[in-house]
């Protein structure tokens, strides 16, 4: 390879294209590995199922501390994982769907952490019934906590990065029924709310973006948890998975925390306003 050449490939390896200007908010050191080292991550709604999940996999690697912000008390399940996490696993009260509480908690965060490096807006409830039966306050209670409290939590952590000067990161847990219906499962109410984080996370990522700030969405598909524990109950489920298609079973909670990590981490640096469909194919309708 002649000189001229190899300067060249140097010039794009570095990203200057032959020019002495580089961007500000490029780093000096891109990080490669998937690694959460020194993070402080706040999770709604992790006392238990997914974002319990979605703890553990951020303490597995490499999380300083992580934060459950749930109204309910924690249990059995969520102590068992603290006592593995010894004095970096913790839970803060807080209703996802008062700001101002919200603000109290992450405010708590700090205090004692020191500092917010991601938020994983994951707190939200289901209800699957007929569009025709739901009633009104069965329809509010969703979009309460699922699309407005999601908007909420986001726009706390985005205020205390901002506040920090941190390039933060917010992954929204959305739903693979914000995609499409679920034949089996039908909630209209449900779809639409999740349907509206995923639209969110794409808006506030733009938005967001001159802070550093990142965006982005995780959609699961169905997951053992006690909200779906009846799935597999269902006597013709045998029949149902061979209709989807896929991986024949759910996914467990700790499968979903990969894209979680991706998304949390330095290695996502350039990466905003995505979903991660993590569905394993099964529990959407088939396009026949």
């Amino acid at each position: 390879m002649s000189p001229s050449a190899q300067n060249e490939v140097a010039q794009h390896a570095n990203g200057t294209n032959g020019s002495s200007a580089v961007h500000a908010d490029v780093p000096g050191q891109i990080e490669t590995r998937l690694t959460l080292s020194g993070k402080v991550i706040a999770i709604t709604g992790a006392n238990r199922g997914i974002g319990l999940g979605i703890a553990e996999c951020c303490l597995v690697n490499g999380a300083s501390k992580v934060y459950s912000i749930d109204l309910a008390e924690p249990g059995d399940e969520f102590n068992a994982v603290a006592k593995r996490f010894n004095g970096k696993l913790f839970a803060v009260q807080a209703n996802v769907t008062k700001e101002e509480t919200v603000t109290q908690a992450i405010e708590q965060i700090v205090s004692e952490a020191g500092a917010l490096h991601g938020m994983v807006v994951n707190a939200g409830r289901t209800n699957h019934k007929s569009a025709l039966d739901f009633t009104q306050e069965e329809i509010e209670a969703l979009f309460s906590i699922n699309l407005f409290g999601a908007f909420y939590c986001a726009r706390v952590a985005a205020r205390q990065f901002i506040k920090q000067g941190t390039k933060g990161a917010i992954v929204f847990t959305a739903s693979m029924a914000s995609y499409r219906p679920n034949k089996r499962v039908p909630s209209a109410p449900y779809g639409a709310s999740k349907a509206g984080v995923r639209n969110m996370t794409h808006t506030l990522a733009m938005e967001w973006a001159k802070y550093g700030i990142r965006v982005n969405s995780v959609s699961p598909g169905l997951v053992n948890t006690a909200m779906t524990y009846w799935v597999p109950q269902q006597p013709d489920w045998e029949q149902q998975l061979k209709y989807y298609g896929g991986m024949p079973r759910l996914a467990e909670v700790q499968e979903l925390g990969g894209a979680y990590v991706y998304l949390l981490s330095d290695a996502a640096s350039y990466t905003t306003s995505i979903d991660i469909p993590v569905n394993g194919v099964i529990g959407i309708i088939k396009v026949r």
